[in-house]
This record gives structure tokens, sequence and C-alpha cells, in this order.
């Protein structure tokens, strides 16, 4: 795999040495990192955003702000040019254009969503159906069947769901030659059609669900017409498809059913207990081709090329040649397009002897693909393999250097690659199904190693069933038995307690998996850098003391600059020792004066009863002799003990 990373001149050093500390902590004495190239992601951002606009507003509201977008694109364009290069600095000059060329692009994916706005919104097929009409159409297919499976039933899907594209629509007595985008839901005969056929359908017209980028739905009440046309690669994919199901059907029930998704994307033979485990665990991914399988097949080509000796280019047109098979092999799925043309980046890059950025192919693969087809940017499917690319590539990489260097290199990966992907595709995954898997991360851990010889085995095996069917049992077994450990890893992790938690629907559950996605990037950050955590700690530590003293400060500052002395006795709260001879309230700080003790009467004595009268009576009172009687005016103070270890005398009574 590092072989295949090289030469898919991805960042990083070769041979497998990823620029890591020695240690794992913070710091490090490698190579600085390369700077993140954000010049393409503004404008990828706004053509979304400009896709997305033209799946909901009307043609009017398009073409205003189409103007207004074309607009301000050439007024950044037109200032830019007119201030002289020694006025303008580099920097904000390359902002500008950059803008200027985003606001353009946006303009171009919206004036090209406004054509499909407009039979949605407006003209006589709208009105059709928004009326519910009965209509007799010529119709193009426009991609690959998907089938429509019922909850609890097993076995091949009667309802199929085919794009296609109108050629003319007869309805109420009128025919209509307009080309719409509809989507026909039919029974099992539509599951055999190809992508470029065209076929006569009949049904009923229902609008489509709001956001969607066809105009409607066709719900056929017949069978499809005589199909003609059609292109012969698609057909013979299908076939090619279709028999590879049929050969692997020799190996074990989950090892039958898996194999074929996992490597062309046909989930027909799938049991569907295994289909409901690897959704608990979070593993459906795997059941259907996806970019990573795109990737190994074009870094296996690369690596082949290169093996023989092939110069850049030809080995460039080479690889390339076997994704586009591929590419039609598997069907022109959202991911998979979205990963071909990342590919096809990648590679023209290489032919061309520079060494590019994974996040400006992934943002000129985005472009590419919104300008030709601006539905993809309603597309869950087109959302999640952007989200879990960009994971790979801004928070794989630096998950796999904050690992310690002691770790190989490929146990990194197959930790970080599952967990940076799951970090951003869960808070959209929670919008389709509201289901916490608490086992995804580990599932997915444990299966990695046993994807790469399922696709690369099975995809060669695919076109040796025609060729040499002995070669490529062999190559299905060997394929078959790394999918029955992935089977079976999905039905060990979906049968543990709490594998599949209940989560909150819509915009809470949304915005508490971003906290928890957060909270767990941070988790795994302090788990690999303790050192730096330590150090953060403190200075959080610092920062709070500092602000904690903030206001005392302000306030001295402030009685200082007018004039306020508080004077002895005032300001901070000090130790008080006048007490006034009652007892204090709380502990106080012990005063070098001994403390008058209070005498207490032996066992059996009784107090003597004070004088009546308020004459000048005598008293007996003690000094340091035998005791006396003297007047009360003439008496000496009471004396104070002058340590605690001195002995008092001898208990008698007192007279006050």
């Amino acid at each position: 795999m590092d072989a295949i990373r090289d030469r898919l001149a991805l960042p990083g050093r070769r041979g497998g040495a990823a620029p890591r500390d020695s240690a794992g902590s913070d710091g490090g004495t490698g190579p600085p990192r390369r700077r993140t190239d954000l010049r393409l992601a503004l404008p990828a951002a706004m053509v979304w955003g400009a896709s997305l606009a033209g799946l909901w507003l009307t043609p009017a509201a398009l073409a205003v702000l189409c103007l207004g977008l074309a607009a301000l694109g050439a007024l950044l364009l037109v200032r830019l040019r007119g201030r002289t290069p020694a006025v303008r600095p580099q920097g904000r000059r390359s902002f500008r254009a950059t803008s200027a060329m985003a606001l353009l692009l946006a303009a171009a994916a919206a004036a090209h969503s406004s054509g499909a706005a407009s039979q949605r919104f407006d003209g006589p097929l709208a009105e059709a159906i928004a009326g519910g009409k009965t209509a007799v159409a010529l119709v193009e297919v426009a991609g690959a069947p998907r089938p429509l499976g019922r909850p609890g039933l097993a076995g091949p899907p009667e309802r199929w769901s085919v794009p296609v594209l109108t050629r003319e629509v007869a309805t109420g007595g009128v025919v209509l030659r307009t080309r719409a985008q509809l989507v026909v839901m039919g029974g099992g005969a539509w599951g055999t059609l190809v992508p470029g056929q065209a076929v006569r359908a009949t049904g009923k017209l229902r609008p489509a669900d709001p956001g969607r980028y066809e105009a409607g739905t066709l719900a056929a009440s017949s069978a499809p017409g005589p199909a003609d046309g059609g292109s012969g690669l698609e057909s013979a994919a299908k076939d090619l498809r279709s028999r590879f199901v049929r050969a692997a059907a020799f190996l074990a029930p989950d090892a039958a059913g898996l194999l074929p998704g996992m490597v062309t994307g046909d989930t027909s033979a799938l049991d569907e207990g295994l289909e409901n485990a690897m959704k608990a665990v979070g593993m459906t991914h795997l059941t259907a081709v996806s970019g990573a399988n795109c990737s190994l097949v074009l870094g296996a080509l690369l690596l082949a090329c290169r093996r023989m000796r092939m110069p850049r280019a030809p080995a460039a047109a080479a690889a390339l040649a076997g994704l586009g098979l591929f590419v039609v092999l598997v069907g022109p799925d959202a991911s998979v397009l979205r990963a071909a043309v990342m590919g096809a980046v990648a590679v023209a890059a290489l032919a061309g002897g520079r060494r590019g950025r994974g996040l400006s192919f992934l943002c000129l693969a985005v472009l590419w693909l919104l300008l030709a087809d601006p539905g993809l940017g309603g597309s869950f499917g087109f959302l999640l393999s952007v989200l879990a690319t960009l994971g790979i590539i801004v928070l794989g990489r630096r998950i796999i250097d904050w690992i310690p260097a002691r770790i190989p290199r490929w146990a990194a990966g197959a930790v970080a690659v599952p967990l940076s992907a799951q970090l951003l595709c869960g808070p959209v995954i929670v919008l389709l199904q509201p289901q916490f898997s608490t086992y995804s991360l580990l599932a997915n851990v444990a299966a990695s190693p046993l994807v790469a010889p399922v696709t690369l085995l099975g995809t060669a095996a695919v076109p040796l069933v025609v060729l040499a069917p002995w070669p490529a049992t062999f190559l299905i077994a060997v394929a078959g038995t790394f999918s029955a450990g992935v089977a079976g890893i999905a039905r060990f992790s979906s049968q543990l307690p709490g594998a599949s938690l209940p989560w909150p629907e819509g915009l809470p559950g949304l915005l508490s998996m971003l906290l928890l996605s957060a909270l767990t990037f941070s988790l795994t950050w302090a788990a690999a850098r303790p050192r730096a955590v330590v150090c953060l700690v403190r200075a959080a530590h610092r920062i709070t003391v500092s602000l904690l003293a903030l206001p005392e400060r302000r306030r001295a500052a402030w009685d200082r600059r007018h004039g306020f002395d508080h004077g002895a006795g005032h300001g901070r709260l000090g130790y008080s020792t006048k007490y006034s001879g009652r007892d204090p309230r709380w502990p106080l700080r012990k005063n070098e004066q001994p403390v008058r003790r209070r005498r207490t009467l032996p066992l059996g004595a009784r107090q003597p009863r004070r004088p009546l009268s308020s004459s000048r009576a005598p008293r007996s009172t003690w000094a340091s002799g035998p005791w006396t009687t003297s007047d009360r005016r003439s008496a000496p103070p009471l004396p104070m003990w002058r340590s605690a270890g001195s002995t008092p005398p001898p208990t008698r009574p007192e007279a006050y």
C-alpha cells in the first residue's frame, strides 16, 4: 500500500516513512508539513451552493441569482485588472482572482440548473405532472436500475427505480417533445435495462419530492416496451456482472452474496440478515462499490505499469483506460464518478511530472462533476463520498502523524482512515439512519485488511469468468474466503450488546453528532500527545488565574487613578483580635499574649452569692500570694498566665 501511495503521488515521504515524531509526543524534528492549498475550496463550495439553489428555486429566481453572480465576478475581474501590480499585494490579488473565478463558475452552475428547474415549475409537462395524468412516454435509460427492497422480504427485489430522459410524452391527447428527467418505478422487468436503451413506458405521472433534480416520477403500469439501442459496453458489463454472481454461487451463503457486492456492486444475492448486520455496525459502504475500490484498482494498475518499465505517459494512459473500464463495469454511481475523476486528475498530474495535493484533486473533481450534472449537489451518496475523502485527506494524515513511530505505518493507517472518514460522515449518516453504531470503528478496522484482497482478486476474476473459467474459480475462492471474514466480523459485531443505539432525528441528532465527532477528535489528540495536553492544561490554569485576578487589578488601578485611600484597617479582610471579650465566630490567628482562662469550680462547690448592696464591699481576690481581702476599686487586675504550661493556683471560690 505504501508503494501504491507513492505511485499515486500522495503527500508524504517515500518508503512508508511519514513525517511523524520519533516518540509520538509533541514536537518533532521531521520535515515541515506542506501547507494546505485552499484556493480551489472556495470555487467548489460556491458551485455546490449554486447547484443546491437550483434544486429549490424557481426559474425566475435562478435567473436573478445567475445574473448577480456573473455581475459580481465581472466587477472583481475589472477591479483586479485596473490596479497596477505595484499597488495590489500578491495575497490579496490571488484571493480576489479566486473569488471572481468562483462567482463565474457558480453562475455557470446556476444557469445549468435553470433548465431542469423550468421542467419542474413551468410548461405543459409540469402541469401534467401536477395533475397526476396518465401518460405514454418514449424514454431513454440514463442510469443503472436500482432495487427497491422491502423490509422483511428476502430474495430478488420486485420493484426497481430507473432514471430516464424523456423523448416524447403523450398525455391528454397532446404529444410533448421535451428533454426532461424522470424516475420510472416499475416491476422486475425494469431491472434488466441498461443505460442508453430506448423503451416505451406507460403509467401515471406524479410530482417528485421537494429538492429532487428530476421533474417527476412515472409509476409504470406495465413492463417496458421493446428496447432498442443501448451501448454495447453497458450490455457487456451487465452480462459480466450476472455471470460473476453465478460463478460465485458455490461459496458459502454469506460469501456468495457479499463478494459480488464488494466487487461489482451487485447485491441481488445478498442475504437480508447479513445486510441488516452490516447496517447495524456501519459497514454498508462495503456492500457497494465506492471510491476505495477505484483507488485500489488505479493504484494496482499504476504499480503494474511501472513494474513493467513503461514510460510515464503510456503508464498513465493505460491506468486511465483500466479505470474507465472499471467504471463501466460497476456502473456510473456518484461515489464511483467522484473517485474516478479525482484519480484521473491525479494521474494527469503524475504524468506531467508534478506531485499534486489531495485537497486540490478533490475540489477539481467536485467542480467537474457539479458543472456536468448539478443534480449531484442534492445526492447524499455524493455528499458522503466527498466528506469521507475530505476526512481522510485533512484529518487522516494528522492522526497518522500523531501516532508514535514505533507503531507500524500500516497499523496507523488502518485506524486513522476509518476514524477520519467516520468523524465527518457521522453527522450526515444520522440524518438518513438515526442510530449510533457503537462498534463501527472496531468493525471497520478489523475488516480493513480484508477489503484490498477482495477488491483486487475479485476484479481480476471478473473478465476471467469468460476467458478462463478455472483460474477465475480459483481467484473467486480466495477472494470469497476474505469476504467470508468480512461477513463474520459484521455478524459478530452486530450481536454484541449495545451494537446499535437509538439517536435523535433531524437537527438535534445532527448537532449532537457534530459535538461527538469534535470530542472524539480531541480525545484522540489528547491520547496521542500527553505532553501537549499537560502543557495545555498548565496554560489554561495560568490564563484562568490571570482572568480571576483581573477584576481586582482593575479596581486597584481605578482607585489609584481616582485618589481613593482605604487607610489603615480597611481594604482587604485581615485577622482581628478585638472581639470585646466575646467568643470569636471563626478561628483567628494566635496572639503572642496569653489568653485569660476561665476558672472552673471543683466538683460539689457552689458559686458564692454576690452582695445585694451596691456599696463598696470588700471582696476576696488573689494575687501572687495568699488570699486577701481588698477594696473592689483598689484590687489589682487579674494576672495573665505567662505560658500554657504554667500551674494555676489552687482553685477557690471567687467573688465577683
